[in-house]
């Protein structure tokens, strides 16, 4: 990488939950134009771009995930002039914005889904995927929604099944049929076109699909928990097509300067390389590791070494500790080492992604069953605390007023504010040096300033200890990182003079250490993370 790299391969990504983070028309949900009176707050952080979940016109079956409009702002957030003096303002500041583009699905809402569920010879009939029933009448094979049940859903008036695999109101569209991959494609020019600086694509690695719709094999390993996990999805997910599909979307970006598209793909790592293509796919597909591996430091290293030592010749990598579909930090590993996680996650080599509040340590928050939203732990309330996703998207916290200052006081926010906003929030942690949000922004400033931080090359080194996790960052002619991360509670005396035999603290995760240290005889605090000069 040079001198020259593009700010997505410097930068730090902050993903704003629109419906969470900010209310400024009272009605108890988030909008753009409260994001846009905290634009501030965000160029504060020290991170370089907007990354807005979906923002489209929707009935909000799922939340936005469910568009009716592919090119329009939803009123709910403020329309269209919202957003075009939104991303005015963002781009003045500094800010790059990243939308979602949710190309695998639409609302059952959408114009093109009316036609084409009006008669089986309707012209956009094949812009979507129907099937005939089994002579049964059952669903036309085995496959599974993620959110519970079928993922077909029966048409009685043209007596077929539409595919779905999430909500039933969100039917998939056939990528085979080429009138509609040039809608899509169309849609990614309006928005470059506007101005967007780049697409977070969702679920990219679905959007093809097995032309003979045939039945998945049985999971061997199934755990008997989850039902969806019960068959191994080989016909509906990451099919070879899928990648010719993605290079058509990425041309489009390539037509204008400085774009970035990063795919949303769980998969493991030898088919997660396979979607940057040869430069011609996502610029990085989403790396969920930190999210899924088990947090300890030997995991956590073999974890990192691996996806390190498979990266295809000049990939980006990337890097993400959770999002609006995982469980917060804090809440999965504990606020001790969730500070641990964010020196890990801003010190790693990459492009890192930060979920809003995650800054502060934000934990889930506790959803009454009254309140509980999210489709899949209304479809499966037996184990909704495991897929339930609504306690990671609580409003943000901004001061410990009536509704945390994200609403007025008196509205009902559309998630309850988690009761530990009196302590948890930006007025007070801003007001404490040693907070999670002061560790936060020590971090993205060092990262910002240092070559080796932003640019630099990744080796993990042993500590003597499994128990601690340890890496180099170099880069040629300015000054090298050692970063050591205890990820226990226990204090540590390790020795790591084959490094060097000194080095200064640049950042530690109390906040309290600073001043040279002697590597040889290097003294860790349990939970403590340290960024050191060497």
């Amino acid at each position: 990488m040079t001198e020259k790299a593009l700010w997505w391969q410097k930068g730090i990504i902050y993903q704003i939950y629109p419906r969470s983070y900010q209310d400024r028309t009272g009605n108890g949900i988030g909008d753009l134009w409260g994001v846009r009176e905290r634009l501030d707050y965000i160029v504060d952080l020290g991170v370089d771009a907007i990354w807005f979940s979906p923002i489209y016109p929707s009935p909000m079956k799922d939340f936005g995930y469910d568009v009716s409009d592919y090119v329009d702002i939803n009123p709910m957030f403020g329309g269209m002039d919202a957003f075009d003096r939104l991303l005015e303002d963002a781009h003045k500041k500094g800010l790059k914005v990243i939308i979602d583009l949710v190309p695998n699905h639409t609302s059952d809402q959408h114009a093109w889904f009316k036609e084409s569920r009006c008669s089986k010879d309707n012209p956009k009939r094949d812009w979507y995927i129907w099937a005939d029933p089994k002579p049964d009448g059952s669903p036309p094979n085995n496959w599974l929604s993620f959110f519970g049940g079928p993922a077909w859903t029966y048409d009685e008036k043209t007596e077929q099944y539409y595919l779905h695999q999430f909500v039933p109101e969100q039917p998939e569209l056939n990528y085979r049929n080429p009138e509609v991959k040039q809608a899509m494609l169309d849609v990614i020019d309006f928005w470059m076109k506007k101005g967007v600086d780049g697409l977070r694509v969702d679920v990219i690695w679905l959007m093809m699909k097995d032309e003979q719709l045939r039945d998945n094999p049985p999971n061997p390993d199934w755990d008997g928990v989850n039902p969806f996990n019960s068959i191994i999805h080989k016909y509906n997910m990451g099919l070879p097509e899928v990648h010719d599909l993605i290079k058509e979307f990425r041309a489009v970006l390539d037509r204008y300067p400085d774009r970035f598209m990063v795919g949303e793909i769980y998969q493991p790592n030898e088919e997660l390389m396979t979607y940057y293509g040869d430069n011609d796919e996502c610029h990085t597909p989403y790396n969920m590791q930190l999210i899924n591996t088990e947090w300890n430091a030997k995991k956590v290293r073999e974890a990192v070494d691996a996806y390190e030592a498979i990266l295809p010749e000049g990939a980006q990598p990337n890097w993400v500790l959770g999002n609006h579909d995982q469980h917060r930090t804090a809440s999965r590993i504990g606020r001790d080492q969730a500070r641990v996680a964010n020196m890990l996650l801003l010190t790693l080599r990459g492009t890192p992604t930060t979920y809003y509040g995650e800054e502060l340590g934000m934990t889930n928050a506790v959803i009454p069953p009254e309140f509980v939203q999210d489709p899949p732990a209304v479809n499966q309330p037996e184990i909704a605390h495991i897929v339930g996703r609504d306690p990671e998207r609580t409003p943000m916290q901004w001061d410990d007023s009536p509704n945390a200052g994200f609403s007025e006081a008196g509205v009902q926010t559309w998630l309850p504010v988690n009761e530990n906003y009196l302590y948890i929030n930006v007025k007070e942690e801003k007001e404490d040096e040693f907070s999670f949000l002061a560790l936060y922004k020590a971090l993205t400033k060092l990262r910002r300033t240092e070559p080796a931080l932003n640019m630099g090359s990744y080796r993990s080194v042993d500590a003597g200890d499994d128990e601690i996790f340890a890496f180099v960052r170099e880069y040629e002619g300015e000054d090298s990182f050692l970063v050591v991360l205890n990820f226990t509670n226990r204090i540590k005396t390790l020795d790591m003079s084959e490094i060097s035999r000194t080095a200064e603290i640049a950042v530690s995760t109390d906040m309290l250490s600073e001043g040279p240290v002697k590597l040889g005889a290097l003294i860790m605090a349990g939970n403590q993370g340290l960024v050191l000069r060497i």
